[in-house]
């Protein structure tokens, strides 16, 4: 099955063109740009940004005529323009669609960490994810090396997770105003693990699942392999949020199935959904009949004094019928400790705990031991304080160098999180990253993001280096920006290694 197809009406078109930052009237020559030409570049980026979904319906040339206040020629002309550059397809008759062109150069790579080997030469910035914080993973084995005698002499499988690591994470919910059973968890092998069990039950092959556009490459890479069909489903502009109105017309219109999103410190662009728009998004899933999926993963990450935290996605659905929540510990503590968890209502625990037989089983014990621990000591708060403190400091290291080195680059500061998503000054980010992969810098650019090829102009940097290495990143990445924007090769450029 392929993407669900949508229709870009008239009058939202002309508010998304409109909504583009000033495009230059004259080129660099001087001659004034046609006004065709100024069109169809505008449709081009907002299929570029993901604003308007590949393989979204255009209106008629007439409607948008109308609607932007031009003449049909100079439409129709920026049509054929789109068509003749592969980002628009037509038929007779039937009408017009975005597209991207073909054999455009889209990321083949998948966000993995790079071996240890070859960190002396390649600054990876791949990865959103930060070295343990000590010495509270030591502690933290040290106390679950204690507690597990008593589980050793069992057999080992817990496919709902340990009843005491159930019942610290329902006793965190309860304690931030969510009244929760221990019932109403089942501990998974990270969030993927929790999001992978959700979607074999919920969103079976075929099945439309709304995701946000950008969303969490890994997620999105999941449910494609899993047959779902995807609906993108614009953010809005920086930091606001959620475009609500857009929500509710996918949420209509395409009645998904299920919806995956990132409310607290979204994954990639950083945003943090207001209180409003969470109570406002699950009425209109519980109106469509559509299961919320609400990812938690980066909740703990607010990096600024003063930022108040909302209420969980969860909190506006108190009877557990239309949110299911996924939780982990591997933003706000580490990816190498590989444990989640779901919580929702206590029937789709227990179908989700008896599909388990035919996935992983379970989680590991000793992993789970040491969870327990640092959720029922000090170890959490005090490891999560120290995971911030770091977070905050290569954010304000890796947008300082940046800004140096990398001026024509546009970005929103996040409050919190992992990752800072950047426009690339109008070029590709695809290309920017097979150069700074040649120059000895990693980086994700921005179609990983969306889908089917969105968000070309764009790269995902992640705050896992500070310091010289943050400069020396940007640098290489300035280096890879030049090559690209001058068509040279990187050749003749050889890497130098850096202190980690």
């Amino acid at each position: 099955m392929g993407q669900w197809t949508s229709a870009v009406g008239s009058p939202q078109l002309a508010r998304l063109l409109g909504s583009q930052h000033a495009r230059a009237a004259t080129t660099p020559g001087g001659r004034r740009v046609p006004a065709y030409r100024s069109l169809a570049d505008g449709v081009r980026l907002l299929v570029l940004e993901g604003r308007v979904p590949v393989a979204a319906r255009l209106p008629a040339e007439r409607e948008l005529a109308a609607a932007l206040a031009v003449s049909r020629t100079t439409v129709a002309a920026a049509y054929e323009a789109l068509r003749g550059e592969g980002f628009l397809e037509s038929r007779r008759g039937a009408g017009s669609w975005t597209s991207v062109p073909a054999g455009k150069p889209l990321p083949t790579r998948g966000l993995d960490p790079l071996p240890p080997e070859t960190a002396a030469s390649v600054i990876d910035l791949g990865c959103a994810a930060l070295p343990a914080p000590e010495p509270w993973l030591t502690r933290a084995f040290q106390g679950a090396l204690e507690e597990l005698p008593p589980y050793a002499h069992t057999h080992g499988d817990f496919p709902a997770g340990l009843p005491v690591l159930r019942e610290a994470i329902a006793d965190r919910y309860t304690a931030r105003g969510i009244p929760t059973m221990p019932e109403q968890i089942m501990v998974t092998t990270g969030a993927m693990g929790a999001v992978a069990a959700i979607c074999r039950l919920i969103a079976g092959h075929g099945e439309r699942v709304a995701v946000e556009s950008p969303s969490y490459a890994n997620v999105l890479q999941l449910m494609r392999e899993t047959g779902a069909r995807l609906v993108p489903v614009a953010m809005a502009d920086a930091l606001a949020g959620w475009d609500l109105p857009a929500w509710r017309q996918v949420l209509r219109d395409a009645a998904p199935r299920m919806a995956y999103v990132v409310a607290d410190f979204h994954n990639p662009t950083g945003a943090l959904a207001p209180e409003e728009q969470r109570r406002r998004l699950v009425e209109a899933a519980r109106s469509a009949g559509t299961v919320l999926v609400a990812d938690e993963t980066m909740s703990e990450l607010c990096l600024d004094p003063g930022i108040e935290r909302p209420r969980p996605v969860c909190a506006f659905d108190p009877a557990g019928s239309a949110v299911i929540t996924v939780g982990s510990v591997s933003k706000s503590f580490w990816a190498g400790l590989r444990i989640g968890w779901v919580r929702a209502a206590p029937d789709v625990i227990r179908s989700l705990v008896a599909a388990r037989a035919y996935a992983d089983l379970g989680t590991p014990v000793l992993e789970q031991l040491a969870v327990t621990w640092l959720l029922t000591t000090e170890g959490w708060d005090e490891s999560a304080d120290l995971r911030r403190a770091q977070a905050r400091e290569n954010r304000d290291a890796l947008v300082a160098a940046v800004r140096r080195h990398l001026p024509d680059w546009e970005f929103a500061v996040p409050h919190g999180g992992l990752t800072l998503w950047t426009r690339t000054g109008g070029l590709s980010g695809s290309r920017i990253a097979e150069a700074g992969e040649r120059l000895g810098v990693r980086v994700p650019s921005g179609p990983r993001f969306g889908v089917d090829g969105a968000f070309e102009g764009y790269v995902r940097l992640p705050f896992t280096v500070a310091g010289p290495v943050a400069e020396e990143a940007a640098v290489r990445l300035a280096a890879a920006t030049r090559l690209v924007a001058t068509g040279a090769t990187a050749e003749a450029e050889t890497p130098r290694s850096y202190v980690a």
